[in-house]
């Protein structure tokens, strides 16, 4: 059990990150444990994230420079990867072609005009999102940006749940769709929650706590409705779909969490 974990956490940071971590093993156990530890893997690139948006604030930037630095870090810690199969997957459901094509389309390497305007309002609007939480304190923007990172990463996690196929034989979507048991999945997400309200009843009380709360269920929701979307689209999950979901989880959750209660 021991050395699945181990391998579990190297497929999670080794697939999700570009942090230099070697997977060892991809086999569907290897790919089960990797899911499952998937919000681990956000938590380190949150938390490299929140880094240079709380020093720039902290040494006198504004809120704008901190913002664009937690937005822009986690891109250069996946290598684009995420943004890159956002794009892909706004080609793919832009064209309103078939299955087959649309899946051909996403396998090209340059990026369409689906794409590129996806990616800009995806992108202003998480730097919009973090502009606020910044403009609140440096606390407020650490916490948006490793929340928003986990819940992204957590959205990978249900959508390896059993029972959502692939939509290639091949690729990272073939390798862990349909891997995660429905209650495993459901537990990491509950443990997610938890974990993510205390942090927030630790930095604002009870309404901070609801509020994060929200925030990962609400970016959970939206990446439930894209997947579901996605696999009426293309027959199933794709790597590229995997980084649209982690995109939409994220944004989502910025968002709620830019709102202002009371």
């Amino acid at each position: 059990m021991t050395s699945l974990n181990s391998h579990g956490l190297r497929f999670a940071f080794g697939t999700l990150t570009a942090l230099p971590v070697r997977v060892s093993r991809w086999d569907r156990g290897a790919a089960r444990a990797g899911m499952l530890c998937a919000p681990l893997a956000g938590l380190a690139v949150g938390l490299l994230a929140a880094a240079p948006g709380v020093l720039l604030l902290v040494g006198g930037a504004g809120p704008l420079a901190a913002a664009v630095a937690s937005a822009a870090l986690p891109a250069a810690l996946t290598r684009g990867l995420h943004l890159d199969g956002l794009a892909d997957t706004a080609d793919g459901l832009g064209s309103a072609k078939p299955a087959e094509a649309a899946l051909r389309i996403m396998k090209q390497s340059d990026i369409g005009p689906f794409g590129v305007i996806t990616l800009l309002f995806v992108l202003l609007a998480q730097v919009a999102a973090l502009f606020e939480l910044y403009g609140r304190g440096w606390a407020d923007g650490a916490l948006g940006t490793v929340a928003a990172a986990v819940t992204a990463r957590l959205a990978l996690t249900l959508a390896s749940r059993r029972g959502v196929p692939p939509a290639r034989p091949e690729g990272l979507g073939a390798a862990v769709a349909g891997s995660v048991p429905l209650p495993g999945a459901a537990a990491v997400a509950c443990l997610v929650v938890v974990c993510c309200a205390g942090a927030g009843a630790l930095l604002g009380g009870h309404g901070a706590a609801e509020q994060q709360a929200l925030a990962v269920l609400g970016g959970l929701g939206a990446a439930h409705l894209m997947l579901r979307h996605c696999v009426r689209r293309f027959g199933g999950v794709t790597g590229d779909v995997f980084g649209a979901l982690e995109e939409t989880a994220a944004t989502t959750a910025l968002l709620v969490l830019s709102l202002s209660w009371g």
